[in-house]
């Protein structure tokens, strides 16, 4: 049994949906879909798994079931690419809705025909797994459905206590203070919010929270060209795309998600779950050469990174919070659970009471031979006004922009 422990900020938390698209060299065969998400569930339990929960200790959990609980849909209609509207409008369909975790799995797969290729797109819930094990998840996919690669066993293994992170990356000293206060606090208040509570105020905050998806592409030549000016510059393709935002939006701050699964000792090779970090980049007074920023933005991330009490500061948080606590945060913020610990906590911490922030989550280069295609739609969480997505599939460069119109989600 695997219990939710960093992953419970994203269970009472809207917005925590993201997707996959891949354009897959085979037609549509009904029939090799469903087995290749019948064996997907056999190597991945928590494709299985709904949410359950332990009244006594307040604890959640991964209720592993017999069969797949994986929701496919086969969408009528031939579409021609990848750049069809159809996809992102199935998309805001199935996010336009809280997830029920008790009593419906964590990904939503619907299918197109596209001429000789088949268009799959996979909504996965933040709880099932990050975007780098989505992304791995649907090559697995791709890799089953042309030619029969079965997929291989992974035991889950999540993150469960704090000394799973570095010696060297415990909370600082006032961060660990106001968290020791408001957790003190929240024991006074003595309160709890039912996931019943939080899934019908997820449920009306989706109604109304509307976000617009934005895709461009960079073709190969385009892609090659940006990463040999980076390699001159001595900085990352990464740094560029940071540097681009800021210059664009003219702002300071920009939240950047990380995978650490090589520094987790926990981490299972192949395991779904949650093994990344986030932290912000914070630059002041913006230069206009955009290299410029690029090289303030490479030394920024590089000071970070290299200090552990800074990259785990976010889950060092998640592990210290009472987790009643976080799992109100979300509410507290917005004014829709009376609790000050945990407003305080959603407004100063984690900033869910405005949907002001920018952010940006980069899945990297890969390389497959069945997969023609592929993008990533990042998760909007609340606290994000703009929100970008970035994969580069053999070669070409596809981003994803995640955007409300609005500063309040």
């Amino acid at each position: 049994m695997e219990y939710i422990f960093t992953e419970r900020a994203h269970l009472m938390c809207p917005n925590m949906c993201f997707g996959i698209v891949i354009c897959i060299n085979a037609e549509l065969n009904e029939s090799r879909v469903a087995d290749a998400v019948r064996c997907l569930s056999l190597a991945h339990p928590f494709i299985r798994a709904l949410i359950s929960h332990e009244e006594k200790e307040n604890r959640f959990f991964y209720d592993v079931k017999e069969d797949s609980q994986a929701e496919i849909s086969i969408c009528r209609g031939n579409i021609p690419d990848l750049d069809s509207p159809e996809i992102i409008t199935e998309f805001e369909r199935i996010t336009s809705r809280d997830f029920d975790l008790f009593k419906e799995g964590m990904l939503k797969i619907s299918v197109w025909p596209s001429g000789a290729k088949t268009i799959v797109l996979m909504v996965f819930h933040h709880l099932l797994a990050d975007g780098m094990g989505a992304l791995e998840l649907s090559k697995e996919f791709a890799d089953y459905y042309v030619p029969g690669k079965q997929p291989v066993y992974a035991e889950e293994k999540l993150i469960s206590s704090a000394s799973e992170f570095p010696e060297n990356s415990k909370l600082p000293f006032i961060s660990r203070l106001l968290v020791n206060r408001a957790n003190r606090q929240w024991k006074k208040e003595n309160k709890r919010l039912a996931y019943e509570d939080y899934h019908r105020f997820a449920d009306e905050h989706l109604k109304n929270d509307k976000v617009k998806h934005k895709l461009s592409v960079l073709e190969i030549s385009e892609t090659e060209n940006i990463a040999k000016k980076c390699k001159t510059e001595r900085i990352t393709v990464n740094d560029y795309l940071l540097a681009k935002l800021f210059t664009e939006e003219r702002i300071k701050r920009i939240v950047m998600a990380m995978d650490i699964r090589k520094s987790l000792k926990c981490y299972n090779p192949g395991a779904m779950g949650n093994y990344s970090t986030a932290f912000s980049v914070e630059l002041n007074g913006l230069e206009d050469d955009l290299f410029t920023v690029a090289k303030q933005v490479h030394e920024k991330v590089r000071v970070i990174t290299s200090k552990p009490s800074s990259l785990y500061l976010v889950l060092q948080c998640y592990a210290a919070l009472d987790p009643g606590l976080l799992d109100a945060a979300m509410m507290a913020s917005r004014g829709r659970f009376e609790s000050k610990a945990a407003g305080f906590i959603g407004k100063n911490f984690f900033h869910m009471d405005k949907a002001e922030g920018y952010s940006i989550t980069n899945l990297g280069k890969t390389e497959s031979d069945v997969i023609e295609d592929a993008y990533f739609i990042p998760p909007a969480s609340p606290a994000i006004k703009k929100t970008c997505g970035v994969l580069t599939l053999n070669g070409k460069m596809r981003i994803c922009t995640s955007e409300r119109s609005w500063g309040r989600g």
